[in-house]
Order: C-alpha cells, then sequence, then structure tokens
C-alpha cells in the first residue's frame, strides 16, 4: 500500500479537505471578555453607577471599582489558564497514523486528509470516517456513539466511523469523510459548544444569584417609596437606595469562584496533570467511591515475560514453538502479547507454522488464536476460559501462581479440522505463560491515603479473580476478601447494584461490565470516579463522573477522561483531591461572607423601608453607599481573596448551598440587626449627629462582620486572626485621617455611644458564633 504522496496531499489540502475539527469545549477571547464583563452582576452594578451619578454623588460610585477589577483580574486569569492548558493539550494531543509514499508516519490529527489511508491498531480512537481496505482481526466498539454495546467485526469494504475504537486487531482504511462533514462531529457540533460540567458549587452559587436577582429589585422599590415619601429630596433617596442594593449584590463571589477554580486547575498543570475543565478540580474532591483496573494503575503497566510452564507430555521446545507462533502472528500486538513476542522467538519451521488466519486478542471475549497451515489451531488466554474442564493439574498451578500476584495465561492447542474463532472441544493443553506486572512503589501509600480519606475502593480488572486479589492484597487494598468472579453477576441494573454489595475485588470483568458496575454504584447514591489506561476502560471512564486516564494509555482512554496524567505519576492523585477540597472548602468560606452581606443588605431595606409602607414615619437610610463599599472591601473583599486560595484539606460533604444558606441568614440577620440598633440609639443620643450616627452604624456592621469573617475562617491559624486585624486597623486609618475621613464622610462618634455599641456587636457576635451550629445540630436530628 503506497497511499498518497505529497502533491496529492498538498492538493486537498488547499481544496480544504482536511480532518480540521470544529472548535474544542474551550472558551475563545471573545467569549472570556464577554462572559466577564457582559454578565448579570455587572449590569446591575453598572446600573446603580448610572443612578448614583444621576443623583449627584460621583463620590459614591467607588463600588464601580469592583466591577472594573473583577473583569480584569478574570480575564486575565482564564487567559492564563487557558495558555498554560494548552501547552498540556499539546503532549495529550491525539496522532493518526497514515501511509504516504509507501511508509507509515505520524501525524496531527488535523493533518488527515481526505483519501488518507489510515493504519489502525488496538487502543486506537477512529479520527475520520472512512472505508476498511483489509482487515486483520479488525473489531470495533461503536458504542460511544449509537449505544449499542456489542463490538462489531469489520471486513474489507465495510463502513468505520470516526469516534469509534479499535479494541482488537488492526487493518488500514481509506479516509472518507473528514473535519466538520465526519459522522462524530456532525453529532457533537453542538455538544462541542463551550459548557461547565455538573457542578455543586456552580449549582449553588447561580441559585443564590438567582434568587438575589428576584429579591433586589422588589426590596429596593420598596426602600426608594419609603425614602421618597419623606422629607428629603430624590436624590437622597436614590442615594440610600442605592447604599442598600450594591451591598444586596454578590459583586466579588463569581470572580473569587474562577479564582479558585483557574487556581487549582493551574496547580495540577505543573504536575503534568490537565483537567479538561475547570470544575474538574472539584470532581475528585466530590469522589466517595474510587474503582481502579489494576493494570496501568496499581501497577506499572510494564509487562514482562516471566516463564513458559509446559504441561502434560509437552516439552520446552514444543511449547516455545506453539507460543512464538501465536505470538509472532498478531501483526498488532497489544501490551501483552508484545511481552511475549518480544521474550519467545519466532518457531524455526515457518512453513509448518505458517498462519491461514488470526483472531487478535479481545478484552471482551479474553483470548487471542491462530490457525496454522495443517488445520491446527492454538488460543492464548485466560486459563479459566480457554482450559478444558478436566484440567485439573493444570488449574491447580494457575491457582497457585494467581495467589502469587502473577499474572497466567494459558496456550491450549487442537488438531486438524479446528476454527480459530472457536475454542475446540478436543482441545489440550500446552502451556502456562506467567507474567511479571509489578505494584507501583507509591500504591500502598496512596490507596492508604484515600482509605484515610473515606473514599471506598474497588477494584475492577479483566484478570483472574485471584491474581487481582494478591496484586490489590500487596498494594494495600483492604477487605480483598470480599471478591468475586464478574462472569456470576447478573445482567440486569438492578440485580446488579444488589450483588455488588460491599465487593472490593471483582475478577474477569469485560468492558461493558465495567461500565454497568460505574452506574450501578451512581444508582446507590454514589459519586464514582474511574482509573485506567487501557482500551478496556474507555466505557467506564466515559460514564463515571470523574474519569482519570493515564498519559501513556491508549488515545481512547485519553479522549473520554476528564483528567489525564500525562506524566503517569498515580502519586498525583492525592494532589487533586488536595486541590479539589481546597477549592470547595473555600467557595463555601467566600460564598459565606457575600451571602451575610447580602441577607443583611435586605434586612436593612425591610426595617427601613417598611415603616413608611405601615403608616409611619420615613428615616434616612443608616449607610452611605459609600460606608458599605468600605465595608464590603474590608470585611469581604480583601480577606476572601486570600480565603480563597488558603490551603484546606477539610473533608467534603453534599449540601454545600444548604450549609451557605443555615451559617448566612442568621448571621446576616445578627449583622443588619445591630446596624440598626446601633443607629436607632444614635439617633436618639441627644449629642449625636447624622454623620457620627452613620460612622457608629458602619463600625458596627465592620465589627460584626469580622467576626463573621474569623467564623467562617477556621480553623483557625495566626495568619486569618493577623488579616482580620489588619482589615480592622485599615478601617481606623480610614475614619482617623483627615482627607479619607472627609471623603468617607465618617466622624468618630462621641464616647457615650460606645458602650451601647459595644454590648450590641457583642450580643450579635454570640449570635453569629452560636446560632448556625445550634441549627445544625437540630437538623442532623
Amino acid at each position: 500500500m503506497v497511499g498518497l504522496n505529497d502533491a496529492e496531499v498538498a492538493e486537498r489540502v488547499a481544496d480544504g479537505r482536511v480532518n480540521e475539527r470544529p472548535p474544542g469545549p474551550t472558551r475563545t477571547l471573545g467569549q472570556i471578555v464577554r462572559a466577564n464583563v457582559f454578565n448579570p452582576v455587572n449590569g446591575i452594578m453598572l446600573t446603580l453607577f448610572v443612578l448614583i451619578l444621576v443623583a449627584g454623588f460621583p463620590q459614591d460610585g467607588l463600588f464601580v471599582g469592583v466591577v472594573v477589577s473583577n473583569a480584569v483580574i478574570g480575564i486575565g486569569q482564564e487567559i492564563k489558564a487557558r495558555r498554560e492548558l494548552r501547552k498540556l493539550e499539546v503532549l495529550n494531543a491525539p496522532r493518526a497514523r497514515v501511509i504516504r509514499d509507501g511508509d507509515v508516519i505520524g501525524v496531527a490529527v488535523d493533518e488527515v486528509v481526505q483519501d488518507d489511508v489510515c493504519d489502525l491498531g488496538p487502543g486506537d480512537q477512529l479520527v475520520v470516517d472512512g472505508d476498511v481496505l483489509t482487515a486483520d482481526g479488525l473489531e470495533v466498539d461503536e458504542s460511544l456513539l449509537t449505544g449499542e454495546s456489542d463490538t462489531v467485526v469489520k471486513a474489507p469494504g465495510d463502513r468505520v466511523l470516526s469516534g469509534s475504537f479499535v479494541v482488537a486487531g488492526g487493518g488500514l482504511a481509506r479516509a472518507t469523510n473528514v473535519g466538520a462533514a465526519s459522522y462524530a462531529n456532525k453529532l457533537t457540533v453542538e455538544a462541542t459548544e463551550f459548557k461547565l460540567v455538573n457542578s455543586e458549587l456552580r449549582a449553588g452559587i447561580n441559585a443564590i444569584l438567582k434568587w438575589l436577582v428576584i429579591i433586589i429589585p422588589p426590596a429596593s422599590a420598596l426602600l426608594l417609596w419609603s425614602l421618597w415619601s419623606g422629607d428629603g429630596p430624590w436624590q437622597e433617596a436614590l442615594q440610600g437606595t442605592v447604599a442598600a442594593a450594591v451591598a444586596m449584590v454578590p459583586d466579588g463571589l463569581v470572580l473569587l469562584t474562577s479564582l479558585a477554580f483557574v487556581a487549582g486547575v493551574l496547580s495540577l498543570a505543573r504536575r503534568k496533570a490537565l483537567a479538561k475543565e475547570l470544575a474538574t478540580v472539584e470532581l475528585l474532591a466530590r469522589v466517595d467511591t474510587l474503582c481502579l483496573d489494576k493494570t496501568g494503575t496499581i501497577t506499572t503497566g510494564e509487562i514482562s515475560f516471566g516463564e513458559l510452564v509446559p504441561l502434560g507430555d509437552t516439552t520446552s521446545e514444543e511449547a516455545a514453538a506453539m507460543l512464538g507462533a501465536v505470538a509472532h502472528a498478531d501483526s498488532r500486538p497489544n501490551p501483552t502479547m508484545s511481552a511475549i513476542s518480544g521474550a519467545i522467538t519466532r518457531p524455526d519451521d515457518t512453513e509448518r507454522w505458517a498462519t491461514t488466519s488470526v483472531e487478535p486478542f479481545s478484552s471482551a471475549r479474553k483470548w487471542a488464536a491462530a490457525g496454522f497451515v495443517d488445520g491446527s489451531c492454538c488460543w492464548l488466554g485466560a486459563p479459566d476460559i480457554v482450559l478444558p474442564d478436566d484440567a485439573d493439574d493444570a488449574r491447580a498451578r494457575v491457582e497457585q501462581e494467581s495467589a502469587a500476584g502473577r499474572r497466567v495465561l494459558a496456550l491450549v492447542c487442537s488438531g486438524a479440522g479446528g476454527d480459530p474463532t472457536v475454542l475446540a472441544d478436543d482441545r489440550v493443553p500446552v502451556a502456562l505463560v506467567l507474567l511479571e506486572d509489578t505494584v507501583r512503589h507509591d500504591a500502598q501509600e496512596i490507596l492508604g491515603y484515600f482509605v484515610a480519606q473515606e473514599v471506598q475502593l474497588r477494584i475492577i480488572s479483566g484478570d483472574s479473580v485471584a491474581t487481582v486479589v494478591a496484586v490489590a492484597e500487596r498494594a494495600g487494598v483492604p477487605h480483598t476478601e470480599r471478591h468475586v468472579d464478574a462472569r456470576t453477576l447478573p445482567d440486569d441494573a438492578e440485580e446488579l447494584s444488589v450483588a455488588m454489595g460491599d465487593t472490593v475485588v471483582f475478577g474477569r470483568v469485560t468492558p461493558h461490565q465495567k461500565r454497568a458496575m460505574v452506574q450501578a454504584l451512581q444508582r446507590q447514591g454514589h459519586v464514582v470516579g474511574m482509573t485506567g489506561d487501557g482500551v478496556n476502560d474507555v466505557l467506564a471512564l466515559k460514564r463515571a463522573d470523574m474519569g482519570i486516564a493515564m498519559g501513556s494509555g491508549s488515545s481512547a482512554t485519553r479522549a473520554v477522561a476528564d483528567l489525564v496524567l500525562l506524566d503517569d505519576s498515580f502519586s498525583t492523585l492525592p494532589k487533586v483531591l488536595g486541590e479539589g477540597r481546597k477549592v470547595i472548602n473555600n467557595i463555601e468560606r467566600v460564598s459565606n461572607l457575600f451571602v451575610t452581606k447580602a441577607v443583611y443588605a435586605v434586612m436593612l431595606a425591610a426595617v427601613f423601608g417598611l415603616p413608611s409602607l405601615l403608616g409611619g414615619d420615613s428615616v434616612e437610610f443608616p449607610l452611605l453607599p459609600r460606608h458599605l463599599t468600605l465595608i464590603g472591601t474590608f470585611s469581604i473583599g480583601v480577606p476572601g481573596f486570600f480565603l480563597a486560595l488558603a490551603p484546606s484539606t477539610d473533608l467534603v460533604r453534599p449540601g454545600f448551598l444548604r450549609r451557605v444558606l443555615r451559617f448566612s441568614i442568621p448571621s446576616g440577620i445578627a449583622a443588619g440587626a445591630a446596624a440598626s440598633i446601633v443607629y436607632q440609639i444614635a439617633r436618639t443620643t441627644d449629642d449625636v449627629d447624622l454623620l457620627e450616627a452613620r460612622t457608629a452604624t458602619a463600625i458596627a456592621l465592620l465589627a460584626v462582620g469580622l467576626v463573621i469573617l474569623v467564623v467562617v475562617s477556621r480553623p483557625l491559624r495566626l495568619w486569618k486572626l493577623g488579616l482580620a486585624a489588619v482589615m480592622a486597623a485599615s478601617y481606623a486609618v480610614v475614619m482617623l485621617v483627615g482627607p479619607l475621613q472627609e471623603f468617607f464622610e465618617l466622624s468618630p462618634p462621641p464616647t457615650s455611644l460606645w458602650g451601647p455599641m459595644a454590648g450590641v456587636i457583642a450580643i450579635a457576635s454570640a449570635v453569629v458564633i452560636a446560632v448556625p451550629p445550634l441549627l445544625r445540630r437540630l437538623e442532623d436530628r
């Protein structure tokens, strides 16, 4: 096969007949800018800025700086993350093998052109549609496209579709449909638009924003009507309304959430772990059940030939000849067959061992086969499948070697008239093939870490149960006595969920069983992670809540995984878990701060808006927009930035939104009540003017806000207490320095007011400290 020449390739490139794929699921620069500039939060803040300018108080428009900083920082960080991820994507990018000018060469996927002859082998994902030219036991799994679970045997003339992957054998196919015209790309044009994976954090924050967007307009309208109905001018009424509305908007929450995600992704990138989306760092932290394939994850995946054990009357020379004939018959060997063919030479009598047909190894049937010119056949595969029922001595040896952690294959042969596609009834045991697969040196430490973090482990492998149990024990997996042969498991989904129970080790699992097991665990309410590196893991990786592939794995596994460990470092997983926990815990802390601010702003609007509605006198709003900007900066904005990036390894539990509301509502009410009470006390004190009353209110609100900051920062560290102290000192500087004091319209209240202020602050702080834990205990009952 010659394939295309350079001139023919150039002609097709010029005509646009190249495999240019639709844009991947990442945001373009324009989308990044639009998302960070034109969003609901910025829209509300800019509207309020226009209103405060209309009212004639430009000095109260400081809050617009939040819009600018949110946009600049958000755009900058997302561009940085995209740049770093693209560097890793180059390392992870799939490549295709094509024949050009008679040579097989590797090219980038988007360099394949129409009519290219593609070379296909086990584990390859098809990148174009094509027609099969030659097939050598070619079997393709199209379930990612069609949902059909059975693999499809392809013959010359058959059609192969992009997006499917080779599970056994190999062959050549001529590219027919490339780029957007290929089958997979037609299906995924819409799916490849940028979209976010399921994230409890994002869902919770979106719910918060949704309700605030509903609450802010009527609350602001109520306050505006109340203030306007008083004796003051409409400009002051609008000023007070803007002050309350600004505090209701969680202006920095979305930014700090994105920053936390970006920081997590960049941290993983430095460890050669490619996260497909920002929220990937959250997923593993929520995983409570981790399914692991044995080969390539618990073990190094570097399979080596150990020993050939002849059976019965077979001599070592005869066994080696038969094994060499089968191993070298496969033109596209998998790693196991490559290890064998590298150690066992091809038999000298090439005429005697010339093959007439070859069946490559398949994970579904668990064996490979070859038919020879004299009509005989040999099968190499799982001993419990290929050995005849009466081979008791061979089975005893298999059990002995498997218990020692060795991987064992059996070689059986039949006489003339055999069919290599079907195990012959007259097959005779010839030899056992012992293979070595080394357990990763850090596997015990890493798996022990996950167990300590209350993550359940399930070992799912296609090898024999005894081998998998032995390897799992060496790796430190607990409860390996709970094991089962997957061939005994039911096919019905509900029955499978029950049958799996608390079993830890599963052997002789087929690729479709792996996917069914992941689904069964998900039906039980588990968040499931799956690690793998081979083509037999693709379906389970695709179905898991978080699929983790090894960088050296097949192109198909890397394509469907959420996280790719480019350097095959299993030790990266605890770091991924740590980054996810940091993101979740810190975003929850930051959310507590912003939602608390929104609650006390809504409460202040109600307290100072309802009296007029109910027929009472209108009262000035206790704070100016610049006051709330100052309070938000020192109690939420600046400390929230540090909290969003702080180390945190606390266990993650579901119920993010519930916990945020349980803390924020009582804390916000306490803060709003403290501010209202202090303002009322100040206004009824003879020697306190409006400026001093507002300053006292700001001090009270800031003080309670700093208590809230300290509470949400737990577990406390010296730097966190220092952060709160610096924020308090910064406010004191603003209040005492002349020009700043004048700009922010602050005036220290008289000493007679400090005692009542301290009492109100103490009571509100006690509520913040005591009530949320009490509500949690009541909820847990």
